[in-house]
């Protein structure tokens, strides 16, 4: 009997997943980094996308290594860990983003910043969390034309997002400048980004992230250079690193849906080519 190690995984011609073909999990579970195997030390790191609990993550990742998170956090951890399983409490979701929030501050160099992206209902909390270790520099608002995080109901209709940008320390950069050294203050950038009022997703934005490329764009351009490493711990389907790989950052990512990482590897991959 010929037990051919080559042979496909999956043989089934239906799509497999949403955006993805049972060709794509062939090619692409092969390659999976799994969190549990990672090791990483400050003078040997590795940039990818890894399989595992974004928590877990961050625990693998050596102490004052990252120059830059963004994320936008589950607002149910669980979900995609569990399939069916119950939502969070409040308290537990407290507790659990207090936990990778610290895991954070941690990993972030002295200079490194954080960005934290999220709807109204956990904005208050998020500024809370932060405010424990970090150094809140803002609070920025602009309107997310595609923000899905407001119940049913026939009242306002909620189009606002926040990002919480805070630092580690006092020192940090900001423009491509030391932030002690920037002296024209009228210049610098709103955190009102009216210009991006009803700025939807397109065709070719981030498809499963919800986030137009627009936003992360100006969040890497503002906090981060060329080879810097940027980390996102909840990464979906990859279009935080996206942005940050074609604007020549070093990305890592983290993603316990298995399908979700298998297309963001996807992305990248074609990204790339």
């Amino acid at each position: 009997m010929d037990n051919n190690k080559n042979e496909p995984l999956f043989v089934n011609p239906l799509e497999a997943s949403k955006g993805l073909t049972i060709n794509d999990l062939n090619k692409y579970l092969p390659a999976l980094q799994k969190v549990d195997d990672l090791s990483m030390t400050k003078d040997e790191m590795r940039d990818g996308m890894f399989h595992g609990m974004g928590l877990e993550g961050l625990k693998k990742i050596p102490n004052n290594s990252i120059d830059l998170i963004v994320t936008d956090p589950p607002e149910n951890p669980r979900k995609d860990a569990l399939e069916g399983s119950a939502p969070v409490t409040i308290q537990e979701y407290f507790e659990w983003n207090e936990l990778w929030i610290s895991e954070s501050h941690r990993v972030l160099k002295e200079t490194g910043a954080i960005y934290i992206i999220c709807g109204w209902r956990y904005s208050g909390m998020y500024h809370s969390l932060l405010s424990n270790q970090f150094q809140i520099q803002t609070r920025i608002s602009w309107m997310d034309a595609n923000s899905n995080d407001q119940p049913n109901l026939p009242i306002w209709k909620n189009n606002l997002s926040d990002i919480w940008y805070a630092t580690k320390s006092g020192e940090f950069m900001f423009e491509q400048k030391p932030v002690s050294k920037i002296d024209n203050r009228e210049n610098l950038p709103s955190n009102f980004w009216a210009d991006m009022l009803g700025f939807g997703l397109s065709a070719k934005d981030n498809q499963s992230d919800n986030l137009p490329d627009e936003v992360i764009n100006r969040i890497l351009k503002a906090s981060s250079f060329k080879l810097n490493w940027v980390l996102d711990p909840f990464a979906r389907t990859g279009g935080i690193g996206i942005v940050a790989k074609k604007m020549g950052r070093r990305f890592i990512g983290f993603e316990i849906n298995k399908d979700k990482l298998i297309l963001a590897m996807k992305r990248i991959d074609s990204e790339e080519k």
